[in-house]
């Protein structure tokens, strides 16, 4: 029994809901436990209200139910295939939020243009490639977490911890589901602030490596400094 990582994973989902990410039920949030593999996820389709902690749906790697009674979200299997690939990962969320789909939609990987940008990710959040027909006519969510798992083959999931799929939305993780939820935020409070930066000056450029990676670091490196012990 999972119960503490069910009730993580409970609260990460409300608080998802809490924050204005999510409207009617577009979004989700899992939790992986490092001890078993198994993973706990919202179901799919319930409502936030009333959203309780005994409705999460545990499954394993392979996505076979280990508990509960209700179906698990759609999305289950994106999750899991990041769970495979990305070591260190604890936490996943995605949402339709509106600004970072909006740059998912438009295709764009969403460029580090200030510090705020820099304290939580390293560089610009990529953006997957499109899927192709054959993947779409196959098992469209794992292919999904396919093309994530492509897009991060020359960098770092836990210096990058987000992704624009390509006309879909944002998908965020970290080492808890809180942490996932944290960066689901951040994520589309820069996605607002490129959009807004993009509509005051033209040719505007990122920030430089440096000045990005001192933020960056200073806040996740071995020898950060940022906040309390």
């Amino acid at each position: 029994m999972l119960d503490d990582l069910k009730r993580q994973v409970c609260e990460a989902n409300l608080n998802l809901k809490r924050s204005g990410l999510i409207i009617l039920t577009w979004g989700n949030v899992s939790g992986r436990d490092p001890e078993s593999g198994r993973v706990a996820i919202k179901p799919s389709g319930v409502s936030y209200d009333g959203l309780c902690a005994e409705q999460m749906v545990v499954v394993d790697l392979d996505g076979n139910v280990a508990e509960g009674e209700l179906r698990p979200s759609s999305d289950t299997p994106t999750h899991l295939a990041l769970y495979r690939e990305f070591e260190g990962v604890g936490g996943i969320a995605h949402t339709h939020s509106t600004y970072a789909t909006a740059w998912a939609q438009a295709r764009r990987p969403l460029p580090c243009y200030g510090t705020t940008h820099a304290d939580n990710f390293r560089g610009e959040v990529p953006v997957t490639a499109e899927l192709t027909p054959e993947a779409l006519a196959g098992d469209y969510e794992l292919e999904t977490g396919l093309a994530i798992v492509r897009a991060f083959e020359q960098r770092d999931p836990l210096e990058m911890p987000a992704v624009l799929v390509a006309g879909h939305g944002p998908f965020t993780w970290g080492a808890t589901p809180a942490q996932a939820v944290e960066n689901s935020i951040v994520l589309e409070t820069v996605a607002l602030m490129a959009t807004i930066s993009e509509g005051l000056t033209s040719g505007l450029g990122p920030i430089s490596a440096a000045l990005c990676d001192k933020h960056f670091f200073r806040k996740h490196g071995k020898d950060a400094y940022y906040g309390q012990e």
